[in-house]
């Protein structure tokens, strides 16, 4: 069998430099997630921690939509509707148009994201097995690339960009895992006549798009009504944010200048999600009080040590594993100059599980729960140690990783294509 390409190979300058885009729109929406996650921990800590309580319960809404919601809920199944919209339209992006629709360069990360599901949900399952916790065995299968991303511009991390696109791809794909794992796993009852409903907004939704309108004042209404018949037939009302995302079209019509319509919607609705939405829920689904004795309970809940092994040795053994097996198979070796100690800093860095780890908790054990509280303990304290973790070895390999990426950066002859892009674009065609 011959050589396949080299593992954590650079792709296209066009689609680099879009990734690099986006990273950059997510570092900044880390930060803004961590602060708002930092603030609620404070809040809940506080001694007005009841007004936080009070808050998060504030119901608003009409009442006779069954929409009568507490803001918590509101952050959790509305606005990370608009955060799995924009995981939805990257996704479909990736695999129509953008590198990963090269079945050779679409393997590691997909074997990857499966091995990062698998691997933290059996060990989550093992320690819980039987117990009141088994539930939550989903809950260390997600990587969150915002918290990732702010980690990375903390510690000054100069990924070179083929890690970068490996890390968002997998995050991305990780999340379409996750919300499959929602929709089959964490649904209690399902009412047939409102999701067969929303096929009517969603059909019509689809048909416009795929006409290439752009017009708020329709596409609007009808993801809005698809969200709420998502919502009533009792199907986690994220799904509704992802169905819609792929429902964009990614090339364009015509031929010419300008971004498909996917790449539009991307770039309106990215901020929002990155910027508003993740941190809003952030917020509210991170306070947990730890005062009182309740830091030393949830250490000894199996709930809480089986999220923290689940999402920092579960990751790490999935990803690792995942990226070896693709190796042996396809008999590929590491890109120049990169070493099995950068896959494990990576590994590492995707047991920051955040947003999703925390929504998989309230749809396992209830908002507000005593076991709700663990998982929350638990999620904070694993992406603490992942990250710190992740720090240690990336740290390591960073002047390795600054000399690769100012060469990437290098353009000799002043074209806006660094000239590596242009040498690998000829190595490709020789």
């Amino acid at each position: 069998m011959a050589r396949s390409s080299p593992l954590f190979a650079r792709g296209s300058w066009p689609e680099t430099a879009r990734i690099a885009d986006i990273l950059r729109r997510e570092t900044v929406g880390g930060v803004l997630l961590v602060a708002a996650a930092a603030l609620a921990l404070l809040w809940a800590n506080s001694p007005w921690r009841d007004a936080y309580t009070a808050l998060s319960q504030v119901q608003i809404g009409p009442a006779s939509l069954h929409l009568d919601l507490t803001l918590a809920t509101w952050a959790a199944d509305g606005l990370l509707a608009i955060f799995f919209f924009v995981a939805g339209l990257e996704l479909k992006r990736e695999f129509v148009a953008g590198d990963l629709r090269e079945p050779s360069r679409a393997l590691l990360p997909v074997a990857a994201a499966v091995g990062g599901m698998i691997a933290p949900a059996l060990i989550y399952a093992a320690i819980n097995l039987g117990g009141p916790g088994a539930a939550g065995w989903a809950i260390p299968t997600a990587t969150d690339i915002a918290f990732a991303l702010s980690v990375l511009a903390l510690i000054g991390s100069c990924l070179p960009d083929a890690l970068r696109t490996f890390l968002l791809t997998l995050a991305v794909v990780d999340d379409l895992l996750a919300i499959t794992i929602i929709a089959l796993f964490y649904t209690d009852q399902l009412a047939f006549v409102p999701l067969l409903l929303a096929l009517l907004p969603l059909g019509a939704f689809t048909v416009l798009v795929q006409r290439r309108v752009r017009s708020w004042w329709l596409l609007l209404p009808l993801a809005a009504l698809t969200w709420v018949l998502v919502h009533e037939s009792g199907v986690h009302a994220t799904v509704a944010g992802v169905l819609l995302g792929f429902a964009v079209p990614v090339v364009r019509r015509r031929e010419g200048p300008g971004p498909g319509l996917a790449e539009h919607f991307e770039h309106r609705w990215r901020p929002l999600s990155a910027g508003v939405a993740v941190p809003i829920f952030a917020f509210f689904a991170s306070g947990v009080t730890v005062v009182g004795g309740g830091l030393g309970a949830a250490f000894t809940d199996a709930i809480t040590i089986g999220i923290i092994a689940g999402l920092v040795a579960g990751k790490t053994v999935g990803i690792m594993g995942a990226t070896w097996l693709v190796q042996r198979l396809t008999r590929a070796r590491l890109a120049d100059e990169l070493a099995w100690s950068d896959v494990l800093g990576l590994s590492l860095l995707a047991g920051i599980g955040f947003t999703v780890s925390l929504l998989i908790g309230e749809l396992a054990f209830g908002t507000g729960s005593g076991a709700d509280d663990h998982v929350k303990i638990g999620v904070l304290t694993a992406s603490l140690v992942a990250a710190v973790l992740a720090t240690g070895v990336l740290r390591y390999r960073n002047g390795v990783h600054r000399r690769i990426h100012e060469r990437e950066r290098v353009d000799t002859d002043h074209d806006d294509v660094p000239d590596v892009y242009e040498d690998d674009t000829r190595e490709r065609d020789a």
